[in-house]
């Protein structure tokens, strides 16, 4: 067997058409992804330069109308924008190649940026919104020509729009793949620059509504608590998105299984392999943004020489090593009477992986 950590992909001449099968693509392999993440990267810059806008028009429509409402939206947008920038450097920090002090890669630098991302959320976006409608509830009326407010909602809400359009069309499209639906994979994905582009987007849209209907419900009964009802409840959408995104990174940074949908198809691909009798352990983990990392125990058909058995181990290490689904593969032998474990063989779930 092998145990040496590999510092990247396997070598380019290695081949891949007999142990893992191109009969199957693996679940969450993007092909038009091969230099980095570009698609959530592209996802990530829209959300960013579109929430600099709408954070500037909506501190001017603040400043403008007084709106606890639109208050809160600014702090929200102004918060995206910060939290953008961060998921753009875990972008960029995720896919730094592996070395001799991060063997498994840097994979979960991506995490760890989207959950500072995540709390940013919290922090500047719903403590701020939720204080904001407190201290304006018992407000005295003032001024509700909330036109130019109107304006500025209508126009963030088709800039987000657009942008959570990005991130939903990317989601579909790799759902897809997976025979899962769009909201299945943003939730389940191991990339967390998608999944907080995302909700980030789907909460703002969702607050826009929010804050429209507060706003019109304040202009209409001239009670100015509509107004501050409509700021906290923003502020605790904006806590409900937080605490999600922090407890899915934080799954990530402890050490999360892959799904039962991509063990079986491992354990189908080293069933599938000439060599291997059985598969008594196989342990898939996440170490970054569509990466696994991968040990297994098997039982080599025949008596099997030492420096044979070493060389075996190898090929089938380097093959899994070669998809760019894996960081890291290692194998070694079952124990004498180990209980071999079983898969999922049905043609349905197979299919799938096509």
């Amino acid at each position: 067997m092998s145990l040496k950590p590999s510092v990247a992909n396997a070598p380019k001449h290695i081949q891949t058409s007999d142990t893992v099968s191109k009969r199957n693509t693996p679940p969450e392999h993007e092909p038009e992804e091969k230099s980095g993440h570009s698609g959530s990267l592209i996802t990530v810059l829209i959300a960013v330069g579109a929430n600099l806008l709408i954070a500037i028009a909506k501190s001017v429509a603040a400043f403008m109308t007084g709106s606890a409402s639109m208050i809160a939206e600014a702090a929200h947008s102004w918060a995206d924008t910060g939290n953008g920038t961060l998921l753009i450097i875990a972008e960029k920090k995720a896919i730094k190649p592996a070395d001799t002090s991060h063997p498994l890669g840097y994979g979960k630098e991506s995490y760890v940026w989207s959950m500072i991302a995540a709390f940013g959320v919290f922090t500047a976006g719903a403590i701020v919104s939720i204080y904001t409608g407190i201290k304006e509830w018992n407000a005295p009326e003032g001024e509700t020509n909330y036109t130019i407010g109107f304006i500025i909602l209508a126009v963030a809400f088709v800039l987000e729009g657009f942008s959570l359009v990005q991130a939903y069309r990317q989601s579909k499209k790799h759902g897809e793949a997976m025979n899962v639906s769009a909201l299945g994979y943003v939730v389940d994905t191991s990339n967390p620059t998608l999944r907080g582009v995302f909700f980030e987007d789907l909460a703002a849209v969702i607050g826009l509504v929010i804050a429209a209907a507060a706003m019109g419900m304040h202009a209409y009964t001239g009670q100015a608590w509509w107004d501050a009802l409509g700021s906290i409840i923003v502020g605790i959408l904006l806590g409900v998105v937080a605490i999600f995104l922090i407890s899915r990174n934080r799954d990530f940074l402890v050490g999360l299984k892959v799904n039962q949908r991509i063990h079986d198809y491992v354990l189908s691909e080293l069933y599938a392999h000439p060599d291997v009798d059985s598969v008594s352990y196989l342990h898939l983990e996440w170490v970054g943004p569509k990466k696994i990392y991968m040990v297994a125990a098997v039982d080599i058909a025949g008596n099997q020489k030492e420096d044979s058995l070493t060389q075996k181990f190898e090929n089938i290490e380097n093959k899994f090593r070669a998809l760019p689904l894996f960081q890291e593969a290692i194998l070694t032998l079952s124990a004498p009477h180990a209980e071999p474990l079983t898969y999922n063989k049905t043609p349905a779930d197979i299919s799938d992986y096509k």
